[in-house]
């Protein structure tokens, strides 16, 4: 049985290690690589951001942002004997990384207690691997190929002109611009892109999907929002935006030529001011499929619990 002084001294004892968890000490390190054209960056760090953006120079910079939940400086250094962080080249790879000691057992607060943020910035032309397991992953515009995940934090991402992979477990993914082929996931945020210019794949299993300007073509799909999209000029190839709880929008030129097909089980479709030659169902209907302004690549709309909406610009 505990007495009130052991009761006394047990919370004197946690509220000084609640004190000593929560005190941090900041420490930085920085590397910079001349480097040839074409570089690849590749980032791993646990529970830290990943920022990356564009240098004017040959130059890749990288800032690790040591963040140390320690009481002093003397335990800080303690701690950072448990962390292994990497920042290297070799040839034209450069690898930035930071990992803590697994340990067994239980843990107070969050593990592990030493954080790592990298900021980077490298030439325009650089491609990039990049992986943490519970911040952000920010990157700016580049021209080369990209893969980005993290398991808890949001992906924001610029003008890339490569191929695109980026993915997250819980937050949102947005993108200025993709120019290449794109594949844009979240189990449970919204997807957010102003500009596609080539093949967009994008999933999300609880959020929104928005498109502002399709120039390319498009799969968009949610489990559980709205999907809207405009497209600008005429359709690249077939395009399907789906939703199994919410509504489709999509907007298209008033003289774009394709295939409508779109059904929703819990709603009606809308395609007010197009000439359609109507294969089945109807305006206001649950379905309505056939040829506007003569037919061409597939327009697929799908709904299971709202209206569709076709609209012209």
């Amino acid at each position: 049985m505990f007495t009130l002084p052991r009761l006394a001294a047990l919370a004197v004892a946690l509220s000084v290690f609640t004190a000593a968890a929560s005190a941090k000490v900041e420490r930085e390190v920085v590397k910079s690589f001349q480097v040839l054209p074409g570089v690849h960056l590749r980032v791993i760090t646990s529970g830290g951001d990943i920022h990356v953006t564009q240098s004017k120079d040959a130059v890749v910079r990288i800032v690790a942002k040591e963040h140390i939940r320690a009481g002093s400086e003397a335990d800080a250094d303690e701690l950072l004997k448990k962390l292994d962080l990497k920042i290297e080249n070799e040839g034209n790879d450069v690898l930035a990384s930071a990992s803590y000691e697994s340990s067994i057992g239980f843990h107070f607060g969050s593990w592990p207690p030493v954080q790592v943020d990298f900021e980077v910035s490298v030439p325009a032309d650089a491609s990039a691997n990049l992986k943490t397991s519970g911040g952000n992953v920010v990157v700016g515009d580049i021209s080369g190929s990209l893969k980005a995940h993290t398991s808890g934090g949001d992906v924001r991402l610029g003008v890339i002109g490569g191929e695109i992979d980026a993915s997250t477990s819980g937050g949102n993914v947005d993108l200025t611009e993709g120019r290449g082929l794109v594949h844009l996931s979240t189990s449970g945020g919204n997807v957010s892109v102003e500009r596609i210019v080539g093949t967009a794949v994008l999933k999300t299993s609880g959020g929104d999907i928005k498109i502002d300007s399709v120039a390319g073509t498009l799969d968009a799909e949610t489990s559980g929002g709205d999907v809207k999209a405009g497209f600008l000029g005429a359709l690249k190839g077939d395009c399907s935006l789906s939703t199994s709880g919410g509504e489709v929008r999509a907007v298209v030129g008033k003289d774009t030529a394709f295939h409508l097909d779109a059904a929703t089980s819990g709603g009606d479709v809308e395609a007010a001011g197009f000439t359609i030659t109507i294969d089945s169902g109807g305006m206001g209907k649950s379905n309505l499929s056939g040829n506007v302004n003569g037919g061409g690549p597939r327009l697929r709309l799908r709904s299971s619990g709202g209206n569709i909406k076709l609209s012209g610009r």
